[in-house]
C-alpha cells in the first residue's frame, strides 16, 4: 500500500524525497529487531548458565548427617537402604546428601562413595569396629592415578572379590581397611564412617585416611 501511495505522488521531490524516509524506518525497523533477538538470545544464554551452576553446597566433602543416594542407575538419587545391599556384594555407588537442603554433593567427583556390606567375621579387627552391620564406606577414587573403582571382581592374588581400579589395575580389600593387596596404588582407599537409622545410611564422620590420587590422571 506505501508504494502505490508513491507511485500516485504528482510532485518529483515527494517523489523522491519518500522512499528515503521509508528506507530508513525500515532500517531501524531491522535494527530494532535485532537487538531484540540479541537480547533474547544473551537472557537465555544466562538463564542457561544459572541452571547449569553447582547448588551451594554440592562440593563440600561429606557433612556428619547426611544421607547416602545413589550416584546411578535406576535408583539415581534415592537413599540407599539396608535391603539395597547383598550381603558379600557387590558395592554400590552413592553420593552424599545434604538432608536439610535437599542438595547432592555430587559437582565433585571425590565425593563418590563405595558402600559394600559384608560378613562382619571377615573383617579386621579395627574394619570391624568401622562397620555398621557388616556394612563399609570407601572413597570411590583410586588412591594412584585418581581414576574411579568401579569393579568388584575375584583378585589377581587371592581367591576372595576385591574392589578393583580398571585404569592400572590396583585391588584393595575392603575386609582389611580397603589396603592395596595389588597393584601400583600407595596407599589404602580412604573410608568414611557410616550410621544406620530406620534402615537408611548417613554419614558418621570425616573421611578418615586422603581421598583422591597421588598425581594427576
Amino acid at each position: 500500500m506505501a508504494r502505490a501511495l508513491f507511485n500516485t505522488t504528482s510532485s518529483p521531490s515527494e517523489g523522491v524525497a519518500e522512499p528515503e524516509v521509508d528506507a530508513g524506518t525500515e532500517q531501524t525497523r531491522r535494527t530494532l529487531l535485532l537487538g531484540a533477538l540479541a537480547t533474547s538470545a544473551c537472557l537465555g544464554c544466562s538463564t542457561q548458565a544459572r541452571a547449569g551452576e553447582d547448588a551451594p553446597g554440592s562440593d563440600e566433602r561429606p557433612q556428619k548427617g547426611d544421607l547416602l543416594v545413589f550416584s546411578e542407575g535406576d535408583q539415581e538419587g534415592k537413599p540407599v537402604t539396608l535391603a539395597d545391599l547383598a550381603a558379600g556384594g557387590p558395592p554400590v555407588h552413592a553420593w552424599p546428601k545434604d538432608p536439610k537442603t535437599s542438595v547432592v554433593r555430587s559437582a565433585s567427583r571425590l565425593n563418590e562413595i563405595l558402600i559394600i556390606r559384608l560378613d562382619p567375621a571377615e573383617l579386621d579387627e579395627k574394619t570391624r569396629e568401622r562397620a555398621v552391620e557388616g556394612i563399609l564406606a570407601y572413597s570411590a577414587i583410586c588412591s594412584h592415578a585418581g581414576c574411579p573403582v568401579t569393579a568388584w571382581v575375584k583378585s589377581d592374588v587371592g581367591d576372595k572379590e576385591v574392589f578393583k581400579c580398571m585404569c592400572h589395575n590396583s585391588e584393595y580389600d575392603p575386609r582389611a581397611g580397603a589396603q592395596v593387596v595389588f597393584g601400583p596404588a600407595p596407599r589404602r582407599l580412604a573410608a568414611l564412617p557410616l550410621a544406620l537409622a530406620d534402615g537408611s545410611l548417613s554419614v558418621a564422620g570425616n573421611f578418615v585416611g586422603k581421598v583422591g590420587g597421588a598425581q594427576p590422571g
